[in-house]
Order: C-alpha cells, then structure tokens, then sequence
C-alpha cells in the first residue's frame, strides 16, 4: 500500500514495490512540489473553515438553535476541495485519483437506482393520453380507477362520457364520485359526464357538496352557461344552494375578468334564498380584491355600505387591495374611515401595508409601520413577522432576516408558514444543511410540516441538482400522508424534463394522477417548454394536444415555440398538425 508522509517542508512518496523502474530526479520533485501545494491549499480551506466555525461559536452560545445560522458564513462542505492542478500522466496508476464510473443518466429510462424500487411500484400504463400505448393490460385496482380508465378515452360530449360509463359495474357513492371530480378538476367535460353519469343511477342522490364541487370546475373551466343551469338545479333541492355556492360563483366569474358579472351575481342572491349580508358582501369585495380590481369592490362599497352593517373586515379587504395596487394614499384614507366607523386597525390592517412596502424592498417604511404598531399598542402577528423575514431573505440579507425571529418571540409562536419560510431562505442563501436541520427539527418543535413546508424543501432541491433528495421527500409525503398540489410536482417535472429522464417523468405524472392533482394549463405548458428545449418534440406535441382537447388553449408564444422548433428539425408533418390545432381551439 501507498504510503504519504508529511514532514515539514518535505513530502517523501514510499510504495513497497522495489521493482519499479527508478525515475528521474526532476520528475520526482515535480511530483514532491505537486502533492505540497495540494496538501496546503486543502490544509488552508479547512483551517479557514474552522477558525471561522470557532469565532462564531460564542455569539450562539446560550440563543436558540436556529441563531446560529446568522452567524455561519459558510455554506456546508459536503466534499473535499478539489486541486486546481491537473493530476499528472506521468503519476503512477496506483496514486492517481480514481475514476467514478460513467452512467448515462440522460437516458430515457435512466432511474435513481435507490427509488428503483418505488418508481416500479407505480403502474405506469394507466397513463395511456401521456405515453406512447403499450399493449400491457394492467388490473384496474379500484372503482375509481376503473372509472378513470374510461374518462381518459376522449369523447366528443359530456353525454359521450355518460353512454362510456353505461354498465361499467360500478356502486356509485360521494366519495367515488368527489374522487374522480378531483382527479378531472381541470378537464370538464369527463368530470360533467361522469356527474351526470351517476345523477342517473337508481337510489342515487347527489349531496350538495358534490354540486358546490361541479359548479367550481364549470366556472374554473369558464363553463358559466353550464354553471348557472346546474345552481338552477341546485335551486330545486332545499338548502342546496348556500354561501359557498354562490362564493364559488362570484370568484369564479371574477377570475375571469367578468367583474360585472360576480356582483350582478351578488344583487341576485336572494333569488337562491341566500341572505345578502355582511358575509356576502365580504366574500364579494374580497373575490374582487384578489383578481386586481379594488375599483370595483370600492364601487360596490359605496353602494352598499349604508345598507348593511358593516365590520372590521370589510374596512381590512379594501386596505389590503389599495395596498396591493400601491394606493397607499386610498388605502391610509380607508383606515381614516375604518377609525370614524368606529374600528381600530389590527395587525391584519398593518400587515397589508408591511406586505407591499416588503414586496418594494422599501424596509426602512417596513420599520416605521412596525414602529407605529409598537406605539398604538398592536402586536404584530406572526403572519406580519413571516412576511417581512420572507422579504429581506429573498432580498438576500440573510441575517436580517433570522433576527425577526429574535423579535417575533416577544410576541407569537413561530407556527408552520414561518418555519417554511426560514427554510426557504436558507436554501436560496445555499445553506442547505441549515435548512435540512430545521426541517429536521419541527415536530421535535411541535409543529408540523405542511405542504408549503416539503414544497419549499423539494422546490431547493431541485434548484441545487439534489435530484434524488428531491424525490425522496416527495416519497416521505407519502409517509407523512401529506398530500402534494402542482407546486409540489412542478419542479420535479421540470427536473426530469432538463434531465431527459422520461420514465420517471411518466412516473411523476402517474403520481400526480393518483392523488387526485389534475394537470392544469401551467403543468402543461411547464412541460411543453422543457421538452422542447430538451430536444423532446414528440413528447411536447402530444402534451401540447392533449392541453386542447381538455378544452385549454395555449398561450401563442408557447405554440411558437414548439412550431419553430418543429420547423427547425424539419418535423413539417407535426408542425402543421400543431398549427392546425391551435387553430381550432382558437376558433
């Protein structure tokens, strides 16, 4: 064995092997020069590493755990430094670094060979409209997925669908059925069919549940002649229609821009039997807050506020939307009319005004508002804290940001936003063990990791090529039983499509299918761009149709992107096949 002694300024190179061939003296102080500046740009990294480690040490001592990441200038070392130096053709075979195997991991079927295991678990052939067809025949496992099997034949009808289903075998229930809306909550047509499918089974009922669920895909679909027919429907059994119906309505209808719209939506509740009151009119000026037009809900204001009483949360809604539209002159004179009604701001009201002037990355006015707080005796919620830790993170002033939590604990209890939060900023700071500690030390905290906790986490390590730590934690998700939403997928998918990984591309979709996230317009449109900068035309064409036939159209730029791609690699055929296409969904 090759032995390596270091002593002083000299390195002495033995190996107990007397029949080698003796080397000239010049190549051999080349080689003694070689290992001595190797040795000392590694000996200084780590000295480097541990002075800093110990000069911090105090400034953690006796402060909670998560402090010490302020004071950690350094990123986690996870392996050795490598030498500037090229190693030498000259070094003997048994000195030089040894060679890591070669793997094609761009290989269509290339899979992490640690998730081999679960990734063959999962029945792939079951996602026909995504692959290629396989003549395998799986064995459905369960009634919802036998029903689905069915829904992913395209039929040119809603009433298709339901002749498709006629004698499938399948008892009908609200939850099979609540099911399958889920899983085609983004594709209408199958969801209406096999909704009216099973209105038409002897015995059967529909709750009002299932209704309020059918009307959300309609509106989100911008079925809204179809939507208003079914609250109609829902009108003739008693108590159907409710609040939350008429919610899903009006925010639904001013999501797509049809603002006119949800507040005639508003004027007509009581046609339904629903109260128009203060709760309403919440849920109105709210929905038209979020979709960008506080003119609108401070229109319906002043038409309605002498007419119901109003409360502390009406006055918060549109602060929060003139804040949000940078108004701040409007939103400071809605806060002036808040106090002659009689209501004092809150931490709600503040926070709207820290979250925009945070989104400015304006932190000395972020200050005064928490100054001002401080003053009139409000505490700021961990919300506000969670927002402005959040803000200067992104905003790259990493220490700033962890010493809100010095401040937050006078005052609330970190909860599971904020611990995401601090986990989402360390990781973009690069302190990816830090973040994993925290992750880590939760529940030993007793809280909880939610969704936003794992997607942060999956979402980091995606970013920083941990591809295999990415997917373990969706696999943990599993474990946790916390179901995963299309942030959750989405940079998965992105990873695989960069990667060229196809089978666990085919994988993820399988996943995402099964716990019921249906693919909407930004999944394939996400997929559509990678493959084809992946190279993977034939794949991006058939997500791009299968995006039109659900009844979504792409957005042009996305379709010429693929044209010219297509056009590039002299695919005419399938080009002119995806102009035609978009074309007709366009008409």
């Amino acid at each position: 064995m090759a032995v390596l002694i270091r002593s002083s300024q000299l390195l002495v190179l033995s190996r107990p092997d007397t029949n080698l061939n003796p080397r000239p003296r010049t190549q051999f102080l080349s080689l003694v020069q070689f290992w001595d500046c190797r040795l000392r740009k590694m000996q200084a990294k780590h000295l480097i590493h541990e002075l800093l480690r110990r000069s911090m040490r105090h400034r953690a001592h006796h402060t909670n755990p998560y402090l010490h990441f302020a004071c950690n200038a350094l990123c986690t070392v996870t392996e050795l430094p490598k030498s500037d130096f090229p190693e030498s053709p000259d070094l003997p075979s048994w000195l030089k670094s040894p060679e890591p195997p070669v793997t094609d991991s761009s290989c269509d079927d290339f899979v992490i060979p640690s998730l081999a295991s679960w990734v063959e678990s999962h029945n792939l052939q079951d996602r026909s409209k995504f692959v290629r067809p396989s003549p395998v025949e799986q064995p459905i496992k369960s009634d919802a997925d036998k029903i689905s099997g069915i829904l992913k034949n395209r039929y040119p009808s809603p009433e298709s669908f339901v002749e498709a289903l006629d004698g499938c075998g399948v008892d009908v229930s609200d939850s099979l059925v609540a099911q399958i809306l889920k899983r085609f909550s983004n594709d209408w047509a199958p969801a209406f069919g096999v909704f009216t499918w099973a209105k038409t089974q002897t015995g059967y009922v529909h709750s009002s549940e299932l209704y309020n669920a059918m009307v959300d895909i309609l509106g989100k679909c911008k079925k809204f002649n179809l939507m208003w027919e079914l609250v109609k429907e829902m009108d003739g059994f008693k108590g159907y229609v409710t609040l939350v119906t008429m919610t899903q309505v009006m925010r639904r209808l001013a999501r797509a821009g049809r603002y006119e719209e949800a507040i005639e939506a508003f004027k007509g509740l009581e046609q339904f039997g629903v109260e128009k009151d203060i709760n309403a009119l919440n849920v109105l000026l709210d929905a038209l807050v979020k979709e960008n037009s506080v003119e609108h809900a401070y229109e319906v204001f002043l038409e309605f506020k002498d007419l119901t009483p109003l409360n502390l949360r009406t006055f918060n809604i549109l602060i929060h939307g003139w804040c949000k539209a940078r108004k701040f002159d409007d939103a400071q004179k809605m806060m002036n009319e808040m106090e002659r009604h009689g209501f004092r701001p809150n931490a709600v009201t503040y926070t709207s005004f820290v979250e925009s002037y945070s989104r400015e990355k304006d932190f000395r006015k972020v200050d005064a508002i928490m100054d001002e707080m401080g003053e009139k005796g409000c505490k700021p919620s961990v919300v506000t804290y969670t927002i402005v830790m959040h803000a200067l993170g992104k905003a790259g002033q990493i220490n700033e940001a962890l010493n809100v939590y010095e401040q937050m604990k006078k005052d609330c209890v970190p909860d599971a936003p904020f611990y995401s939060s601090l986990i989402f900023i360390l990781n973009k700071a690069g302190r990816l063990k830090d973040a994993n500690e925290v992750f880590e030390d939760m529940e030993k905290q007793g809280v909880s990791r939610d969704l936003l906790t794992y997607n942060s986490m999956i979402s980091s390590a995606c970013a920083h090529s941990q591809e295999e730590n990415a997917l373990k934690l969706l696999r943990k998700m599993e474990k946790d039983s916390c179901k995963p939403d299309h942030k959750t997928y989405a940079p998965l998918l992105k990873m695989c499509c960069r990667k060229k990984w196809m089978k666990v591309l085919d994988f993820l979709l399988s996943h995402m299918f099964k716990n019921d996230v249906s693919i909407d317009l930004g999944t394939f449109t996400l997929l559509i761009h990678e493959l084809c900068k992946s190279g993977k035309l034939d794949r991006a064409c058939l997500f791009f149709e299968e995006a039109i036939l659900k009844g979504m159209i792409p957005m042009d730029s996305t379709c010429r992107m693929l044209v010219e791609k297509l056009e590039h690699k002299n695919m005419t055929v399938d080009k002119e096949r995806i102009e035609l296409s978009m074309l007709r969904a366009v008409e």
